[in-house]
């Protein structure tokens, strides 16, 4: 298994993560060199995406920038809305022009977003319009997700995907985290008049990403799409299963941490530094548990614990609803805390569901007399396909909780109840669904592999006792 250079770039012709002895001579090495490079730039990526969640607290009328709550909601839809629209596509370039080249390009490209902003940010009197064109530039990082994952998907085998691809989304999410934290830095140490701090520190470290991940990273053959691997994805009524889900968990995730700072500001008349001490723990502890959730599923189904993550977030959606009734912070920030680290778990689950499908459906051509190579290797392609639409299809769950929130506090009004009901009747729609579909068919699988093996026991039996007679 070696790396081959070529004018083209650095491919890796003969990739095959299944093959055990290939893997501990040298695969793993390389799939987890790609994989730690791949969770830096999607760091990054997230970072620059849902940086307004942060520069909007900065935005009052003291530097000449005071736009009112639904403006400011606005300005935190916008990347959104681009993320979410530009993954299809985004996963679709890595099988065209090979992980590596792309990640270098997804990195280096987050350059022009964050230079304006930089600029701009520091001009008072600047009118919305602009900053809703530089926030939708900066749109593109919340791509880089789905390159990612459809990149890494194809490095790791079967038995290491949860981790691998929980470990790569959870180190992407810490983005959330990371520019929330850096914003709660600049105001408590400079103050909250200087925005372009926040950005500024992205610089140095698009540059530096892009350069390393030119110098180390490999693309692989193997991840190459073949014509119709994305209509066939989006043909297949488990993509469409699995998005609806993931709207739920990665939608959450993502549309409370760009909204969460501005909730607080809205609704409790937090100042900029309340909200900022605040905003960063929710994402972080959703980021840190995304692996869990993917590691959880590799143990006992991606399925069941899906179900519980909704069990929970409906819960956990109720205390927000109680808390919003008793104007109680310390409550509405407990609840907000428990939603993001349910969702952070539901996110690694949900995902272990993607190949976990589609090498169901492989296994099936394979007993109907189809060709297992052929049939995992169309079902790895299909994965990687699948990875995109329901990325984009989660990331647009994330739009749809920042127009909640930004209807449900216009007009003057200081209270998310109508939002905070949608999002919990949204969480028992996924819940039935994970149940109906997916947990009574991981526990079919289940029994149907027990009987196999009992199968495969007697007959192992039954030929020792005959051998004995004999």
């Amino acid at each position: 298994m070696s790396a081959k250079r070529s004018a083209k770039g650095r491919w890796i012709e003969d990739w095959d993560a299944e093959d055990e002895q290939r893997w501990e001579r040298g695969g793993k090495r390389i799939a987890r060199r790609n994989l730690f490079l791949s969770v830096a730039s999607e760091h990054i990526g997230f970072s620059v995406w849902s940086m307004w969640s942060v520069l909007v607290l900065f935005m009052t009328p003291e530097i000449g920038l005071g736009f009112a709550p639904d403006e400011k909601f606005l300005l935190v839809v916008t990347p959104t809305l681009v993320g979410a629209l530009l993954r299809p596509p985004y996963s679709w370039a890595v099988t065209r022009f090979g992980g590596r080249n792309w990640t270098v390009f997804a990195s280096a490209i987050l350059l022009a977003p964050t230079l304006a902003t930089v600029y701009f940010i520091q001009q008072p009197g600047t009118p919305l319009w602009v900053f809703l064109l530089i926030s939708a530039v900066g749109g593109v990082g919340g791509g880089n997700f789905a390159s990612s994952m459809t990149n890494i998907t194809s490095f790791f085998p079967r038995r290491h995907q949860g981790w691998a691809l929980g470990l790569n989304a959870g180190g992407g999410n810490l983005g959330v985290a990371a520019v929330q934290l850096l914003g709660l830095l600049v105001i408590s140490t400079v103050g909250d008049t200087h925005p372009a701090y926040v950005a500024a520190v992205y610089l140095p470290l698009i540059v530096g990403i892009s350069l390393l991940c030119a110098l180390k990273m490999d693309n692989i053959a193997a991840v190459k799409a073949e014509p119709g691997s994305q209509r066939q994805a989006f043909a297949h009524r488990d993509t469409w299963g699995i998005s609806l889900l993931y709207v739920g968990t990665f939608g959450s995730f993502i549309g409370y941490g760009f909204a969460f700072g501005l909730v607080l500001q809205t609704q409790f008349g937090s100042t900029p530094l309340e909200a900022a001490s605040y905003t960063f723990l929710g994402p972080l502890l959703g980021s840190f548990a995304r692996p869990l959730g993917g590691w959880f599923a590799d143990k006992i189904g991606g399925a069941r614990v899906t179900l519980a993550t909704f069990g929970g977030m409906g819960a956990g959606t109720v205390v927000l609803l109680v808390a919003s009734s008793q104007n109680s912070l310390p409550l509405f920030i407990a609840g907000f805390t428990a939603l993001f680290v349910l969702s952070g778990i539901g996110n690694g689950s949900t995902y272990k569901l993607i190949p976990t499908a589609f090498a169901r459906d492989a296994e099936a051509r394979i007993v109907a007399g189809g060709d297992a190579t052929e049939a995992f290797a169309t079902a790895r392609r299909l994965s990687g396909a699948a990875v995109g639409i329901a990325g984009a299809v989660g990331a647009l769950g994330g739009v749809a909780i920042n127009l909640a929130f930004r209807g449900a506090y216009s007009g003057g009004e200081a209270n998310g109840t109508p939002a905070f009901l949608s999002f919990l009747g949204y969480y028992a729609v996924c819940a039935a669904v994970t149940w109906v579909v997916y947990v009574r068919r991981e526990r079919a699988g289940a029994a149907a592999a027990r009987a196999a093996a009992a199968r495969n026991t007697a007959a192992a039996d039954s030929r020792r006792t005959e051998s004995v007679h004999a």
